[in-house]
């Protein structure tokens, strides 16, 4: 079942598996075929006194038939490599782009540092079980039966043995690998939490450094790497005992037949040149079902990690990918939010629940709540990073859900609160928000949100680099960046989430000037936490418990002397954000 889940997202590697179990069966006829040979040979010289002239034709096919095995041996190796080499990028890629579709919705439930071992070090577990484990199975049924098939027309007493002998090797396998599978998978489950832990350890430096807790989290790292070791090394010896045990029982097996067939020899029952090619055929009789012992230990740790790959893979999307609308938007837009229902799954509370609202053309909305009101969870159905669950979003009166999701988000221009900057230059992060912008249209971008001015500070200006997540920048220059990717996308909807908050006055007062000139002649929704922000809002909308409680004009609302005239007194006493 696994195995077929795995191939539908690599449906090229399963041909390729196939010619490998095709080379390999080719290789086993012609090591029937050198194997004849060879005791024709050795019976000719041996018992008939053959001379070289005589031998000298077996001699020569004997040869031709060892380049032939060892060529197709080679072949088997390289489509193997090929096989797993091509399921590994093929996977790679499509596990990458999954989790993208899954988007943040998916990502924020999920540790990331697990994540990252998985498409790493998990999908690098697949060569060998895609190479050797795979292969390996059917050629573990396929090569003893040809064998068995050829021996047993020249001695089916041998045929018999071999084939009562040949199921104890894959019962010991059966029953050691289905204890050694438990270990293996909680070898895998270590090694994802000190690969989460360690991420976690190295993003959170500084905060570790500040509380003076470095030392407990280098402590937590070694801990599970600990336990890593002591689950790696449990795993180690079962294979090791199992690979023991396994190769006792084929030489005893091998042992049993030769002794049979000396004995059998004596009487007078077999012919030597038969007893010698059945000798000389039991090894590879057993060779692929040893073969199945070694690889079944890297095979397992392959279908651990591959388990998780399929579980990733299979995650249902959030949101509908089939576009039934074409038709053009024109701006300005329109957003109409009818009845949006949504409840995260396993939540028993509805995030969005009955929520109305209308964003008018060019005009500036602010979306007001408290933490856990819902906003957040309706600028997530607006980016399309999930689907509403009841109710309906409408953009000029044509449905959201119909709308080709890269067509949508084309339309939006998104300012955080915390803007991701990617480890690289000024000029590589702005460009992010239109790839095909020239330099002179960045740095156009850049002047208009205010941050030309810094970034022609930096040491090698718009070519600096600026750190993972934009280390080297304070959170306002952060902010002006993000604000230059806005202007660089000039997107007909802009989405700002309270991108003022957390700043000196000096940087709220810069960024403020900027965000005046982007919201210009564009549909504005602001997720508001600061009095300035609401104030200046065409229409607010006040949200509690998932529903919006009041709307309206920011005078009209003060005179009902509701949710939001105790917002305002609030911040005018205490003179925080709310």
């Amino acid at each position: 079942m696994m195995n077929r889940m795995l191939f539908q997202h690599s449906k090229y590697a399963s041909g390729v598996v196939l010619l490998t179990i095709l080379l390999g069966v080719m290789g086993v006829g012609a090591t029937i075929a050198q194997l004849v040979f060879l005791s024709k040979v050795v019976n000719s010289v041996f018992l008939a006194h053959g001379t070289l002239a005589q031998v000298g034709p077996l001699l020569l096919l004997l040869l031709g038939l060892i380049v032939v095995r060892a060529a197709l041996t080679w072949l088997r190796e390289v489509t193997a490599q090929q096989a797993a080499i091509r399921v590994k990028s093929v996977l790679r890629l499509r596990l990458f782009a999954h989790l993208l579709q899954l988007g943040p919705a998916y990502s924020k439930s999920e540790s990331t540092g697990e994540l990252v071992a998985t498409a790493s070090e998990g999908i690098e577990r697949l060569d060998a079980y895609v190479s050797r484990y795979l292969p390996q199975i059917a050629l573990s049924v396929l090569v003893p039966l040809m064998i068995a098939a050829y021996i047993f027309p020249i001695d089916w007493i041998s045929a018999a043995l071999l084939l009562i002998t040949a199921p104890i090797i894959p019962l010991l396998m059966f029953l050691v690998g289905s204890y050694a599978e438990k270990h293996i998978q909680r070898q895998w489950l270590a090694l994802s939490r000190m690969s989460a832990s360690f991420l976690d350890a190295v993003q959170g430096l500084p905060t570790l450094k500040m509380f003076g807790r470095s030392g407990a989290a280098g402590e937590r790292v070694a801990r599970l790497s600990n336990t890593f070791g002591e689950r790696t090394l449990k795993v180690l010896r079962v294979a090791f005992l199992s690979g023991m045990v396994l190769e006792f029982m084929a030489s005893a097996a091998i042992g049993l037949v030769a002794v049979i067939l000396g004995v059998r020899l004596i009487d007078n029952n077999i012919t030597f040149e038969s007893a010698f090619l059945v000798l000389l055929l039991t090894p590879e009789f057993y060779r692929p079902l040893r073969e199945l012992g070694v690889a079944r230990h890297a095979g397992m740790e392959g279908k651990a990690a591959a388990k998780r790959i399929i579980e990733i893979l299979e995650t249902p999307l959030p949101v509908q990918r089939v576009a039934t609308s074409r038709k053009p938007l024109v701006d300005p837009l329109t957003i109409t939010c009818a009845g949006v229902t949504y409840t995260y799954p396993g939540s028993e509370r509805s995030a969005l629940s009955g929520v109305n609202l209308t964003l008018p053309a060019g005009s500036c909305t602010a979306l007001v709540g408290r933490s856990g009101a819902g906003k957040s969870t309706l600028v997530n159905l607006l980016l399309r990073f999930m689907d509403a669950q009841g109710g309906s979003i409408t953009v000029n009166d044509i449905p959201l859900s119909a709308l080709p999701i890269e067509t949508w988000r084309e339309y939006i221009a998104l300012v955080p609160q915390r803007p991701y900057l990617f480890y690289g230059n000024v000029l590589a992060n702005i460009r992010m928000a239109r790839p095909s912008a020239s330099a002179q249209e960045i740095i156009e971008a850049a002047e208009l949100a205010g941050a030309a001015e810094f970034v022609n500070q930096l040491p090698r200006g718009y070519e600096t680099e600026i750190g993972e997540r934009g280390a080297r920048l304070s959170a306002g220059q952060a902010q002006r960046i993000a604000i230059a990717r806005a202007f660089l996308k000039d997107a007909p909807l802009l989405i700002l989430d309270e991108p003022t908050s957390s700043l000196d006055p000096k940087s709220e007062m810069l960024i403020r000037q900027a965000l005046e000139r982007l919201m210009h002649n564009r549909t504005v929704l602001v997720i508001a936490h600061r009095y300035n922000t609401i104030a200046s809002a065409e229409q607010i909308a006040i949200m509690e418990h998932g529903k919006i409680v009041e709307i309206g004009k920011p005078d009209r609302l003060l005179q009902q002397d509701g949710s939001y005239t105790q917002l305002m007194e609030m911040y005018r006493k205490a003179r925080v954000t709310i």
